[in-house]
Formats: C-alpha cells, sequence, structure tokens
C-alpha cells in the first residue's frame, strides 16, 4: 500500500459553513454553481481519485519461502540431497524412494501451510466494496450523476434517501436529513443532520464522530430526507480511508503455539545436529577408523537426523487446529485462521462492541408506563399475544443503581445522551430544556429557542409516591387487547414507518424508535398495517428537529377512541416528554381512552427522570380532539396547530425504548469470568446508555463502577491509558482510534486482548487484537473480513465454547509433543546407542525411520489432535503469556518416554540380534544354500523388524497414556471419549504385520524379515512395560500436586520468556479524529 502524505486536516465540524467554502477555495455561491468541469479536473490530479489504496498483496513464492525458510526442513533438504548422491552412486531403489518421501513430506506441509493462511487480505476489498459507485453532484450549474472516482474536495453531493453517501461531507443545507452510521460509529439509531457549527470545548479534533452532527461520513447510509453537502475529504482521508489505512497497516503476528513450536524446532535441531555429529564421529573413528568410509559413516550420521526430525509435527499441528475448527464450526464458531484457536484460549480480556453484538440490534419498547402503572414488555417473544405486556410495577420503578444519588433534575438533565449537548444558555432559572432532556424519535439536537418545562430546584430526588390500584389489571397480569389497541394507538397512527415481514425487520421502512412501538403493537396481535388503512391520515404535521414532535389527524374510531366521539377528529401526538408535558391539561386515568384526569406533572417528570437513569429513549404519546371538519384533508398543518392551543392534550403513557441486551449474553458474560476472562464493553453509544447496558449485563459491578468516554480517553497520557483500560468495563463514545488503543493498552498491560464487533468502525481494533471475533449475520464485511474467528449465530456466547476450545487445543498439542518427540528421539537415539553398545549396524533403516515418522504422525499424533476437553478445562486460569509449550514436567515427560522407548528398541534389537545369530533363519536346505552376505541379511532383516514394532507398538502405549495429561489411563475412561484412539491402534497393527509380512514390501523396501512368535512375546513385553513406567509417572505427579507444586507449569520459570509489557513503546496517538497511521503488531 503507498504511504498516504500527512495532510493538515481542519476540523470541518466547528467551522461554519461560510469559512469552510473559504478554507476549500470555491465560490460563495457554490451550492448554486458548482465547480466547473475544469476546476474539478484539476482538483482531481491534486487530490487523486475517490477511492481507496490497497495493500501489496503477498506472490505465491513469498509464501512458499515463508513455508520452507526453516531449520529443519533444511536438514531434510540436506539429507535428501545426500540421499540422491547415494542413488547415483550405490544403491538407486531405496535411497530414490527416500528422496521421495522426503520431497512429499516438505510439499505436503508447504501446501497446508499455505492453505491455511486463507484469505487474510480481503478486509480492504471489503471496505472498497462498500464505497459509493456514483453520486449526483453539482457541476457547471447543473446536477449532474458522475462516478464516485471522480468527485474532488469542494465538489456539492446532493443527498436523497437511500443514498451511500460517496466523501465525506460537510452539509450546507439540511431537510430533516438523518443517516445511518451504525456500522461506522457505533449509534444504534440515524442520527439527524444540521448545517451550524457545533461548538465544542478544547480541541475540536477530539469531538466524537457521533458528534459531528453537520457531517456526512463516507460509506454511510440517507435514512430520511434531503440534503447538500461540501466535499471535504475523498479517498484515503476519509474516516472510512483512515480505517483503511489502519486495517492494512497491522502487521500480523505468530501466535505463542507458532512461536513455541519454532522455538522447539530451533533446540530439535540443534539437538539433531549434535546427535548426528556425535554419531558420525563415532562411527567414523571408534567403530572400525581403518575400513571407515566416510559416505557410509554420514549416512548412518543422516538416519539419526532424519530418525529425530518431527517431519510431521507441522502437519499435526495444522490438523490439531483444523479438527479444532471443525468442532467450532458445528457451534456456529467459524474459524478463518487455523492458529487463532490457539489464541483463544489465552485471552484474559474480551473487549466488545454493545450495539448488535451484546445487544439485539433492534430497537424495542421495553416498558410502557401509565398514570398508575408500567408494563413490562417481552422483547424476545416470538408469538403474537397481549400476554407479551406483563404489570410490573416494579420494572425500572427506581434510578439506576449508577445514579441513584442524583436528584431527578439532575438525571433529566444528564440522561442517556447528555454528552451530546450543545453548550448550555447561562439561565438564572433551571427549565427543563430540550437541551438537557435528549430523548428524541431521531437524534439528540436541541432547538434552545422553543421555551418548555420549568423545573424547581426542590424538586423531590424520590420518585413522586402514587396510590396503587388495580386499574385495569393488578401486577402480573396483563390488560385484554382493547386496552393496548386504544392506548398504543397513537405509536401506529401517527407514524410513517412500515414493519417488516411478521414483525420482523426484513422489509421494514422507517426510523428504528418508532418502529419499535409498531413491532410491540404487532406482537401484542394488532396488526398495525391494517389499524392504518382502516384510518388514514387526514392531514399531519411532519416532524422536525425544530420542536421535536409529529402530529397526525384521523377520524375517530369507536375500538381506538371509545364512544362518543364521532363528530371529532382525533389528533395524536408522538414527540419528546419534555415538550409535550407543557402541552397537557389531563392525563389517561390509568391509560384507559375516554376517562381522564389532571396532569400530575410531578408524576410524569419523574417517570421520565427514572426510564432516562436506565439510558432508555422516552417517548410521549398523547391525544386529543378537534371538530369534525375543522381541518381539510391533506392541508399543510406546521407546529402551531399543536403549540398555540395552550395546554390542551392528554398524556396516555411514555414508550422506554432501547436496544435490549442479548438474553444469552448475561449468562456468557457471567461464565466468561468464571473462566477467568473479562469482558469489557466498548462502544459509541452515549456514556449513560452504555451503563445501564452494562449494568443489565454485569459489567458494571463494585469493581468496575463507572463509565469512561472517548474524548476522556484522548486527554489521558499512555501511562493513565493504561490504568484507564484495567479500572474501566465500559467505554463510551468511542472512536476507532480509541477502540485500537484500548486494545494496545491492555496488551501493553499483559493481557491476551479479544475483540468483538460487526461495524467498519471496529475492522482495525479487530486486527490490532490479540484474536478478533466479527458477526456473520448482522456484521459487515469489513469486519469479517478483519477477524479471525466469525460468530455465525451473531451469539457472544458462542466465544465461550471458542475459548474451552483454544484452551483444548493448548493442551492438545502438548500432548502431540508428549507422544511425537519421545519417538522421534528415540529413533535416532536408538541408532546411537545401538552403535555405543556395539552393534555392528543400525538396528533401524532411513526408510524405517521415515515411515515410523510418518505413522506417528498421522495416526497416533491425530489421537492426541483429537481428545476431547479433560474435566475443569474452564475452571483453571488462561494460560500465562510466554509459558513455554514445553514446561519442566512436560519436558522431563518426555526425557523419560525418550528414555524408556530408547531402552526397550535397543534391548530387544540386541536380544534378536544375540538370539537368532547363528540359528537357521528358514528350512535348512534354503539356508545352506545362501552365502554368509544373504545369511547375515537375513539375520538383519529380523534385528529391524524387531527394533521397528518394539519402537512402533511401544508408542502406542506413549500414546494411550499420554491421553490424559494427569488422570490415569489405567481406567474404563480410556475406552471411551475417543473412537479415534482405537481406530490407531487397529491401523497401526495392520500395518505393521503388512510391512513384516508381506514379501517384497518387507525386504526389498523396509529391510524387514517376517518375525517368529517369540519376537511378539518381547514387544508385548515392551509395551507392558513403556504403559506402566508413564502411568507411574503420572501418579508421582499427582502425588506432587496434591502437596503444592506447580506440575501444571502455570508459573513462571527461569526458561520462560517473561514478557516485558512496560516498554517504551508509546500507544497509538491521542486524538478521536485523525491520527498518523502507525505500524500495528497483531
Amino acid at each position: 500500500m503507498e504511504e498516504v502524505e500527512d495532510r493538515v486536516v481542519p476540523s470541518w465540524h466547528a467551522m461554519t459553513p461560510e469559512a469552510c467554502i473559504e478554507e476549500l477555495k470555491v465560490v460563495e455561491n457554490i451550492r448554486r454553481t458548482g465547480l466547473t468541469s475544469a476546476q474539478a479536473a484539476a482538483r482531481l490530479e491534486e487530490y487523486g481519485p475517490n477511492q481507496l489504496s490497497e495493500k501489496r498483496k503477498v506472490t505465491l513464492l513469498e509464501k512458499i519461502w515463508h513455508q520452507v525458510n526453516n531449520v529443519l526442513v533444511a536438514i531434510l533438504v540436506f539429507v535428501a540431497a545426500i540421499s540422491l548422491v547415494r542413488a547415483i552412486t550405490d544403491d538407486p531403489v531405496t535411497n530414490g524412494i527416500q528422496v521421495g518421501i522426503i520431497a512429499g513430506v516438505i510439499i505436503i506441509n508447504t501446501c497446508i501451510g499455505i492453505i491455511q493462511e486463507g484469505s487474510a487480505e480481503k478486509a480492504a476489498e471489503a471496505l472498497k466494496a462498500m464505497l459509493s459507485s456514483d453520486a449526483i453532484v453539482v457541476r457547471d450549474g447543473t446536477e449532474v450523476k458522475v462516478p464516485a472516482q471522480e468527485i474532488v474536495p469542494g465538489d456539492v453531493v446532493m443527498l436523497g434517501l437511500g443514498d451511500k453517501i460517496p466523501a465525506d461531507l460537510r452539509m450546507i443545507e439540511c431537510g430533516n436529513l438523518a443517516c445511518a452510521e451504525a456500522a461506522l460509529t457505533g449509534e444504534s439509531v440515524p442520527i439527524d443532520k444540521m448545517v451550524a457549527a457545533i461548538e465544542v470545548e478544547g480541541d475540536p479534533s477530539r469531538t466524537p464522530l457521533g458528534d459531528r452532527q453537520n457531517m456526512c461520513f463516507c460509506a454511510t447510509l440517507v435514512a430520511q430526507g434531503t440534503g447538500a453537502g461540501l466535499v471535504v475529504s475523498t479517498g484515503d482521508f476519509t474516516e472510512i480511508g483512515t480505517i483503511n489505512a489502519l486495517v492494512n497497516k497491522v502487521e500480523d503476528k505468530k501466535t505463542a503455539v507458532l512461536e513455541q513450536i519454532d522455538t522447539v524446532s530451533k533446540w530439535l535441531a540443534a539437538f539433531i545436529v549434535l546427535t548426528a555429529i556425535v554419531t558420525f564421529s563415532y562411527d567414523f573413528w571408534g567403530v572400525d577408523p581403518e575400513n571407515s568410509k566416510w559416505l557410509d559413516s554420514l549416512s548412518i550420521a543422516l538416519v539419526c537426523a532424519v530418525a529425530m526430525i518431527p517431519e510431521g509435527l507441522e502437519a499435526i499441528v495444522t490438523v490439531t487446529y483444523a479438527w479444532a475448527v471443525s468442532n467450532m464450526a458445528k457451534k456456529n464458531a467459524i474459524i478463518r485462521a487455523l492458529p487463532a484457536v490457539e489464541t483463544l484460549g489465552s485471552v484474559t480480556v474480551i473487549c466488545s462492541d454493545k450495539t448488535g453484538t451484546l445487544t439485539q440490534n433492534v430497537m424495542s419498547l421495553t416498558a410502557f408506563v401509565t398514570s398508575n402503572a408500567r408494563y413490562k414488555f417481552d422483547v424476545n417473544s416470538k408469538e403474537r399475544t397481549n400476554k407479551n405486556f406483563v404489570r410490573d410495577d416494579s420494572y425500572m420503578a427506581e434510578r439506576a443503581d449508577h445514579l441513584k444519588l442524583i436528584n431527578a433534575n439532575g438525571v433529566v438533565k444528564g440522561g442517556a445522551s447528555a454528552s451530546r449537548r450543545g453548550p448550555r444558555s447561562k439561565k438564572k432559572k433551571k427549565t427543563l430544556e430540550n437541551d438537557d432532556f435528549p430523548f428524541t424519535m431521531n437524534s439528540d439536537v436541541i432547538d434552545t429557542t422553543v421555551p418548555s418545562l420549568e423545573i424547581d430546584d426542590d424538586e423531590p430526588s424520590a420518585p413522586v409516591k402514587k396510590i396503587q390500584d388495580n386499574t385495569p389489571v393488578g401486577s402480573g397480569e396483563s390488560p385484554e387487547l382493547p386496552f393496548f389497541r386504544q392506548a398504543l394507538s397513537g405509536g401506529v397512527l401517527c407514524s410513517k414507518c412500515t414493519l417488516g415481514k411478521d414483525g420482523t425487520r426484513d422489509g421494514e421502512i422507517g426510523n428504528p424508535t418508532e418502529l419499535s412501538i409498531l413491532r410491540a403493537v404487532y406482537f401484542t396481535g394488532v396488526n398495525p398495517t391494517t389499524m392504518k388503512d382502516d384510518v388514514p391520515v387526514i392531514a399531519e404535521v411532519p416532524f422536525s428537529s425544530d420542536y421535536k414532535f409529529m402530529a397526525t389527524i384521523h377520524d375517530s374510531r369507536e375500538e381506538n377512541d371509545g364512544m362518543g366521539m364521532s363528530d371529532k377528529n382525533i389528533v395524536h401526538v408522538k414527540g419528546a416528554p419534555d415538550r409535550m408535558i407543557p402541552m397537557c391539561c389531563n392525563q389517561a386515568k390509568a391509560g384507559l381512552i375516554g376517562e381522564t384526569e389532571p396532569l400530575n406533572k410531578d408524576y410524569w417528570i419523574s417517570q421520565i427522570a427514572i426510564l432516562s437513569s436506565h439510558g432508555l429513549r422516552v417517548l410521549a404519546l398523547l391525544r386529543g380532539s378537534v371538530d369534525a371538519g375543522t381541518v381539510q384533508k391533506g392541508e399543510q398543518l406546521g407546529p402551531e396547530f399543536v403549540q398555540e392551543k395552550g395546554a390542551w392534550l392528554t398524556m396516555v403513557g411514555l414508550c422506554a425504548i432501547m436496544d435490549p441486551p442479548r438474553p444469552e449474553c448475561v449468562a456468557a458474560v457471567r461464565e466468561s469470568n468464571m473462566a477467568g476472562v473479562r469482558v469489557c464493553m466498548i462502544t459509541g453509544d452515549h456514556k449513560d446508555t452504555a451503563l445501564a447496558i452494562g449494568a443489565m449485563l454485569g459489567l458494571v459491578d463494585t469493581e468496575h463502577t463507572e463509565a469512561i468516554t472517548g474524548p476522556d480517553l484522548d486527554a489521558l497520557s499512555d501511562d493513565e491509558m493504561k490504568k484507564a483500560a484495567m479500572k474501566y468495563n465500559v467505554f463510551a463514545r468511542a472512536s476507532p482510534q480509541n477502540k485500537i488503543r484500548i486494545v494496545k493498552a491492555l496488551q501493553a498491560q499483559g493481557e491476551i486482548a479479544g475483540m468483538t464487533g460487526d461495524g467498519v468502525n471496529d475492522a482495525p481494533a479487530l486486527k490490532a487484537s490479540d484474536m478478533g471475533v466479527g458477526m456473520g449475520k448482522e456484521g459487515t464485511d469489513v469486519a469479517r473480513e478483519a477477524s479471525d474467528m466469525i460468530l455465525a449465530d451473531d451469539n457472544f456466547a458462542t466465544i465461550v465454547v471458542a475459548i474451552k476450545e483454544g484452551r483444548t487445543v493448548w493442551d492438545n498439542l502438548r500432548k502431540v509433543l508428549m507422544i511425537n518427540t519421545p519417538i522421534n528421539n528415540a529413533q535416532g537415539l536408538s541408532v546411537l546407542f545401538a552403535l555405543i553398545f556395539g552393534m555392528e549396524q543400525t538396528p533401524l533403516t532411513a526408510i524405517q525411520v521415515l515411515y515410523c515418522n510418518l505413522i506417528c504422525a498421522v495416526t497416533m499424533g491425530f489421537v492426541a489432535a483429537v481428545e476431547p476437553a479433560e474435566d475443569g478445562i474452564m475452571e483453571k486460569p488462561p494460560r500465562r503469556v510466554g509459558k513455554r509449550l514445553i514446561g519442566r514436567f512436560l519436558f522431563l515427560r518426555i526425557a523419560l518416554g525418550t528414555a524408556i522407548l530408547v531402552f526397550v528398541t535397543v534391548f530387544s534389537s540386541f536380544w534378536a540380534l544375540t538370539t537368532f545369530r547363528g540359528e537357521e533363519l528358514c528350512d535348512t536346505a534354503e539356508w545352506n544354500a545362501l552365502d554368509p552376505a544373504e545369511q547375515k541379511e537375513m539375520l538383519w532383516q529380523l534385528v529391524h523388524s524387531q527394533a521397528s514394532n518394539s519402537l512402533t507398538f511401544s508408542a502406542l502405549s506413549i500414546t494411550l497414556s499420554a491421553r490424559f495429561a494427569y488422570n490415569s489411563a489405567m481406567h474404563t475412561r480410556t475406552l471411551y471419549g475417543n473412537k479415534f484412539a482405537w481406530y490407531s491402534v487397529l491401523i497401526v497393527t495392520v500395518l505393521q504385520i503388512a510391512i513384516t509380512y508381506i514379501p517384497g514390501m518387507n525386504t526389498v523396501i523396509f529391510a524387514m524379515g517376517p518375525m517368529k512368535w517369540e519376537q511378539w512375546i518381547v514387544v508385548i513385553i515392551g509395551m507392558v512395560v513403556v504403559f506402566l513406567v508413564m502411568e507411574l509417572e503420572k501418579a508421582l505427579r499427582r502425588y506432587l500436586s496434591s502437596i503444592g507444586s506447580d506440575t501444571d507449569d502455570l508459573e513462571f520459570d527461569r526458561f520462560d520468556s517473561v514478557p516485558n509489557f512496560n516498554s517504551d513503546d508509546r500507544l497509538l496517538p491521542k486524538g478521536a479524529s485523525r491520527m498518523v497511521v502507525t505500524e500495528l503488531k497483531k
């Protein structure tokens, strides 16, 4: 990817439209004239096309080199070269087969490695796919459609409903414009747009993207209204371009297992070379110096080398990952990069996005409050019944815990969107202004010119007490359908929204907040579409962010409005509660239409305060009436139709709306904490909303009581940032750069940080985290392609399953090493010690060794790779960073396994050599017909058979014992749990019998002869000895563990790589809007 030059980026949102026009050096009447074609061409030359830069792709040759560039492959290549020389000069059959096997091993492992890398470079492509293909701009005084790539700074872009915004725009004209920016900013509802400059204190560049309400951002969508915007940034300089640069700049880092495998390989390589040198030296100078040939001695040394190289280790590691991937896919966790499975097992912190990840990403009516009761709505119900509403006067009846000590006036002024309000007007008298009360249908842009309800300073801090009654139903009961049809009719009729198919989001049109009421009515049993068709709108007062309400006039219907209203038109009003209360004189008694009582102003203020403290959006439903015929059909009405009548409306109730938590996430968070994994929520939403959701999920507790916002994080130094990352579980108003900085701060504190997310704004942090988790259903392609794992069901609880699988992978990889390493070591050391103890030839041939390596990896190694999790794995803490794959006790186990296998193999070989030397190994006539060389060859064939079978079958004992790290394998549990263990025993037995007894294969290829029955007795004895020794070792470890020894290798020791988390590396630069892109390591 080409480096993006640094530019000084003005804070467009803090500038007036006139200042932006001057900064861009365009004419004052740019809205009417636009750029000329010549100016557009010149600017295209200056700024470049409006497209994202691409990262340089890795070539196939580079991928191949990455796979073969290690010392073990180098040793194999050297062995293959020597075997090729011997094939040409000495034995073409045996050495030719050996060369072919080695080449095949290298090719297979290389192919597996390349395939497992997958499609890691697709994130940038997914970002490009989000960009608009064309746009309408003003050029030469005319509106024309041009390719999005040709848009330049200074262009005027015209926006309409459904348009995808082609570049970052500073709005110069808005007509009830709102944009859906959830993918970029994390906002769960569309954001109203404005033209005026945003007044901010301090550095304007730290204003979160979601608060820049006079800006529209590239790749977001127009949800309602129209507008015109001045292009201020294109291509890599847009906000999505910054994300693209962050995604492309993140460098992949090997996971702990791959680093440990590299370390193990280096130590093995050193040990292999040392053993080979000792073997060569001993054979060349120590056995028969006068008759030794260097090529023969070198060949024997290389047999040791080939024997000890774990050719199948890399393949079996991949198989271990692949098996875990397959298991996880069945449980809706899709892994994009195989090593990510292991990383899950060591995750200590999960940083989760809120919208769509911990929550349902569906604005839902959660409660309906009347003058005497509150009704809780089951947002998760799929049945259409009035039972979904249940009277529960205790539901959210008190202020949220974190705000209990704040008086109602303060809560109302703070609210779920308080961080978005503009500068307050300096008035001596406190008023419940909309700049202080931020709950609206679309956004929180407040018009401070409209007077509203006054509040006295002595407003009570406790909810207003009210007399309990059972009208219309008692606690725990559900009113009949007519109650909700009438009470919520204003939310249905006073709406232009269209509900999706069967109440879902499929095909829905309109504002999510308004749709929540229609959805609740639908699942109560009323069809909103039919209801609207029966009573069409006569006239309306359209919604505007200036006065924050909408009103519609309808003919009366008895089922909606009660009796005695036939000569009236019904006026339904829906809007921000603080704007509505001054217009009310009455309230619907118990929510019943037709029964009114004087308005209890203090009660409604208290209820607003309570609901807002829980982070809920609140809409008031009101109704009034005018004489039939007063308003003509289609008449254009203004806000004065409602405002100039004074206090004349009836308050029906309050609709409390939120994006609710996923029900399964509460349990998932609890399970994560039990497993030693902390869960943090990072969201672009407001602080109090985030705290409310966090409290419901169990993220807010006595240790993590507060939340911190993105602008607050921007002001922190690196050291303060590290402390904040550990102190808070809830991060609100977070920008993409904030998210990465949080992740890097956690990593700097020694945490293994996972990050979940579904939006474009999550992509950089997903790549920078140790474990990026994207959403498969609701997530964007950008987030999915930047992830290591995708949740197919968007279920946070699936992460817990994945964490368990990740821990199992680490355990199983240790078991793989416990099986493969002793077997490999025993093959080479058996050759060396056999020579040292006086054996004139090697007990194992090179082809036997290669075969044994592969068969052990494919069968016995696979047994460990697919072993299910042992009991209690989720009760242990996550694996510590820097812990070796081979700890002290595993190293001792490997050493013990190696020693006992070498002993059994060498002992049985000497036994066969001494037992059958001098005996007739076939019929007397046939034996006498053989010359001494042929008789000697037949003897050594039996020795090779004895060594091969003793080693391989004893390796089965190692395998069966290693299935359980601590529990005894001398138990019925060995018989079940892993059917592949017994498949392995069967396959190995069949293959060993085949290479031992099939004529031609045994003698020509493997240099083995058919074994005698007494040899099999020795093999069985060896198997029993090995099994008992390994089980005795486990019994000793269990005893040591019972008296407090660290037999789990959990604690650091002198050989572990204790990470230095207090390095001088700076975290990402501060600032929520723009940053100098730096290299990031994953």
